[in-house]
């Protein structure tokens, strides 16, 4: 979208590829917010609202490379009981710099930063400092800003990712609604989980009483939440580095997973109370940070970028002994996750092929000649062997199928931790 002026107030915008095809009235809520639907309609009754010289309505196609004539915006008079309208501030040059230092990749299509810790990703009530408020910042070359496809935490550091263009944006949420984009986070956890690779499965729901501000397990009504993993390192049984996955995207999900399996995060006092603080040198700030992150790009090949610790997450792997430089486990390879109404399908499917085979080997082997011959008798499908490598999965067994008992729902399993050595994968 370019954009020229002249001097009573009239401006001319040039239509962008990516506009193209789009209504009149859905260009002006991306790129001009403030103007509302009820006065682009004016506009467009009097005349005021053009494209390529003609007079349009709200609703009218535009194409790329029509121009535009959107007259000024008139001053608006508050009267009793008018909402006001919002009005963002311009931003300063200190903050502009500060913005353009967060970051890390950018792209015709995306920018990630590396969000500091403290810095909410959007505003509230009392939050008048965060992310979307620095977006203005960010817009470089382009005539409007970037648009926030995901959050983190105020206090959770690392890789944030965002959007320069409606198509980019639309592409970005689908991966992220899809879980077909992985995100790795490094947590320091108080004590040390007895077993070394493993999957956390809890629901989680708003707990009562805190209107929506935290989050508990309830096994009940909860949403189902999951959430892998992996000791990178750990300091005797007083603290772990750890490297966490989380396959389903809930309100502090890796918060309350961690402190559910009595390891909160180090910092975390909201779910760990004050047994989340170790004493010593250690921060007590949250060692919660989003490590990387890898989706797939709107123009091919798959975004996958990396952000470093803030300053106190890195002075506190140091004091407790860790390496920074081994915390980057290989990531599995994984096949997109069939819906588990098609698993099933599938799966009955296959149980009714095997048991017409069976019945069609009965009956040739009773029209057979019998003897020691082996021609005609039912053969059975052998069962599929377990992908080696993979955490154990909480509620299943990769045993073959016994009558025993099943572990309980919302169980963390997997390989239990070596005395001594690296972590090696586990079987399952």
């Amino acid at each position: 979208m370019s954009r020229s002026g002249d001097p009573a107030g009239v401006r001319q915008f040039r239509v962008s590829a990516e506009d193209d095809g789009i209504r009149l009235d859905r260009w002006f809520k991306r790129h001009m917010p403030d103007a509302s639907f009820a006065l682009v309609s004016r506009w467009a009754r009097t005349g005021q609202l053009r494209v390529d010289g003609a007079r349009a309505t709200p609703g009218d196609r535009i194409a790329e490379g029509q121009a535009i004539r959107v007259p000024p915006i008139e001053p608006v008079t508050k009267n009793a009981g008018a909402r006001a309208q919002r009005v963002r501030t311009p931003l300063t040059e200190d903050q502009i710099a500060f913005a353009e230092a967060l970051v890390i990749h950018r792209d015709p299509q995306a920018i990630v930063i590396n969000k500091p810790p403290g810095l909410a990703t959007q505003g509230g009530t009392k939050t008048t400092e965060h992310v979307d408020g620095l977006l203005d910042g960010l817009m470089f070359e382009r005539d409007d800003r970037p648009r926030l496809v995901h959050r983190l935490d105020k206090d959770t550091s690392g890789a944030l990712l965002l959007a320069r263009s409606a198509r980019s944006a639309a592409h970005f949420a689908k991966a992220f609604s899809s879980r077909t984009a992985r995100k790795v986070y490094w947590a320091l956890v108080v004590g040390a989980p007895s077993i070394e690779d493993g999957i956390i499965d809890l629901p989680i729901a708003k707990q009562p009483g805190t209107g929506g501000e935290k989050m508990h397990v309830d096994t009940e009504s909860g949403q189902a939440a999951r959430t892998r993993y992996r000791v990178v390192e750990r300091a005797g049984n007083r603290a772990a580095w750890l490297m966490l996955e989380p396959h389903t995207g809930r309100t502090h999900q890796l918060r309350v997973h961690m402190a559910a399996i009595g390891h909160p995060i180090v910092g975390d006092g909201k779910y760990g109370g004050k047994d989340a603080f170790l004493t010593g040198s250690i921060s007590r700030k949250m060692h919660l940070h989003a490590r990387r992150i890898r989706i797939d790009h709107p123009d091919g090949a798959p975004l996958d970028v990396t952000a470093e610790p803030p300053e106190h997450f890195r002075e506190s792997l140091l004091s407790l002994g860790f390496d920074p430089s081994v915390g980057d486990l290989q990531l599995d390879e994984e096949k997109p996750r069939e819906p588990q109404k098609s698993v099933e399908k599938r799966a009955a499917q296959a149980h009714a092929k095997d048991m017409r085979k069976a019945r069609r080997g009965e009956r040739r082997g009773r029209g057979g000649s019998g003897g020691g011959s082996d021609k005609g008798k039912a053969t059975m499908s052998k069962s599929t062997a377990p992908d080696r490598g993979k955490p154990a999965k909480a509620g299943t067994s990769t045993k073959p199928a016994s009558r025993g008992p099943r572990p309980a729902p919302g169980s963390t399993t997997g390989k239990p931790r070596r005395p001594g050595g690296p972590a090696k994968p586990s079987r399952g």
